[in-house]
């Protein structure tokens, strides 16, 4: 009986090893095909790779409107093309976490414009720090995309500057006209 309990102990704890050990093997496989997915869209211009990393369908999670929105693949190279067009893209991953299908990877992105839409996107010298999170499927496809940017520190924020000012300075016109006709009542009633 001892011997029995010895080997069903011996068994398990190798049937254990062998499953973490895989566990492994798939979180180090995820995390080279992020590291490739952006070596090929985002810091080199080989924007057509996309296919081989991003399912047909894939869902994102991003700040702003973009929340569990289903998007074709071909939507990431359309991202990156824009970029690419409009300036030169570059960036250094600064670490990644995996646990079962997600990778998180946390990298600084560097980008200097070339034309004038791309200076809406230009970062400061430091770059801007991203962190996505990537869900993969079997076959070592994204199919889940959550980004998180921190936008602030973008001329992304501009648009939200400009939009208050025109509100402020139509709130502001409003008694201005009034004056202006009040004036002219005024100078009616002192002429009289």
């Amino acid at each position: 009986m001892k011997k029995l309990t010895i080997m069903t102990l011996l068994w398990c704890s190798l049937l254990l090893t062998a499953n973490a050990s895989e566990a492994t093997d798939l979180q180090e496989r995820n995390k080279k095909i992020a590291r490739d997915f952006y070596q090929d869209l985002w810091f080199s211009n080989n924007t057509d790779n996309y296919q081989k990393y991003v399912a047909e369908q894939y869902e994102v999670w991003d700040i702003g409107e973009r929340k569990g929105v289903t998007e074709p693949a071909i939507t990431q190279k359309h991202i990156a093309d824009m970029f690419w067009q409009n300036g030169k893209l570059s960036g250094k991953i600064d670490y990644q976490i995996a646990e079962g299908d997600w990778v998180a990877t946390r990298w600084v992105s560097h980008y200097e414009p070339s034309t004038l839409k791309g200076k809406l996107f230009k970062t400061d010298s430091s770059g801007l720090p991203i962190i996505n999170v990537l869900k993969f499927n079997e076959d070592g496809k994204i199919i889940e995309f959550w980004n998180h940017r921190h936008d602030i520190d973008t001329r992304q924020t501009l648009r939200f500057t400009i939009t208050g000012l025109l509100i402020g300075l139509f709130i502001a016109l409003i008694p201005t006209i009034i004056a202006i006709r009040q004036r002219k009542k005024i100078r009616k009633l002192a002429s009289q």
